[in-house]
C-alpha cells in the first residue's frame, strides 16, 4: 500500500453530533483516488496530452470508527484488479495517534476518452504499475 492523503480534522468538518460528517470522506478518499491515479500514470498531463479521464463506476464505503476534531489522518490505498479499461481500488484511512482504521472506500474507475465520452483500453505502462501496487 502506498501512503495518498495525509490531513487533520477540522471543527468546520463536523456534524451536528461533533463527528466528521460524510463529506468528508468522501472527500478525502476522492482526493486519494488522483494520488493513486498519479502513481499509476494516470496524472494530469496524460489525461491532457491524450484527451482522456477517469470515472467513478462504483464506490462502495465503510464507516468503522467516529473521528472528531483533531484527528490526523492518513489514507493508504492499493490496487485490487487491473482490467482493459478498469482499476478497482481501495482505500483504508486511519486515525493516526491510535492506529485506528475508521473507514475504507472500495471503488472502480474507468478510463475513458473525452473525446468520444466512451471506455477505451488503459495504457501498458498502467497495468504495469498497477500489478506492482496490487495487494496480496
Amino acid at each position: 500500500m502506498i501512503d495518498t492523503y495525509r490531513g487533520v480534522v477540522y471543527p468546520s468538518n463536523l456534524d451536528h453530533m461533533g463527528h466528521m460528517n460524510v463529506q468528508y470522506y468522501t472527500a478525502r478518499f476522492d482526493e486519494a483516488t488522483w494520488h493513486l491515479f498519479s502513481a499509476l500514470g494516470l496524472t494530469r498531463q496524460y489525461m491532457d496530452d491524450s484527451d482522456t479521464g477517469m470515472a467513478a463506476l462504483e464506490q462502495t464505503t465503510k464507516y468503522k470508527s467516529e473521528v472528531s476534531a483533531g484527528a490526523l489522518l492518513v489514507i493508504r490505498s492499493c490496487v485490487l484488479e487491473v482490467s482493459n479499461k478498469t482499476v478497482r481500488f481501495i482505500h483504508y484511512m486511519f486515525e493516526v495517534e491510535n492506529e485506528i482504521e475508521v473507514a475504507t472506500s472500495e471503488l472502480i474507475g474507468a478510463h475513458f476518452s473525452r473525446k468520444v465520452r466512451k471506455s477505451v483500453p488503459l495504457p501498458g505502462f498502467v497495468a504495469e504499475k498497477a500489478t506492482a501496487l496490487m495487494r496480496d
